[in-house]
């Protein structure tokens, strides 16, 4: 099956970048283990969850938690890097996962990123 989206829809930020992102490790609140990643650029207004390979489908299952906030984060209209920092700071999220504290990090770019989930 394939998923073709129609225009319209939520507010959401572009998915993709070239330029400079933070992200920080998303983990599952009662193992620890590694889900994913939540990035965002400002200068391209971009940021997504990218899904940690090793993780299966217990990290492919988590974007949706993270997508929804993206995009309420999106329709508020805040810059995806104080989004980022909400999602650090504020309440713990639904779902399983949760933002690990002290690590938010630099990325040259999304691709970077994906690299990481891909890899580790």
């Amino acid at each position: 099956m394939r998923f073709v989206e129609v225009p319209g829809g939520p507010a959401r930020y572009r998915d993709r970048t070239d330029k400079p992102v933070q992200y920080f490790t998303v983990v599952d609140k009662q193992s620890g283990a590694v889900l994913g990643y939540v990035w965002g650029g400002d200068e391209d207004d971009a940021a997504a969850y990218v899904p940690r390979r090793a993780a299966g489908p217990a990290g492919a299952n988590e974007s949706m938690s993270w997508i929804s906030r993206l995009r309420e984060a999106k329709a508020r209209g805040i810059r995806p890097s104080r989004a980022v920092a909400e999602f650090l700071t504020g309440p713990e999220p639904g779902g399983r996962g949760r933002p690990l504290p002290g690590s938010l990090t630099d990325a040259p770019d999304a691709a970077a990123v994906k690299a990481l989930a891909e890899s580790d």
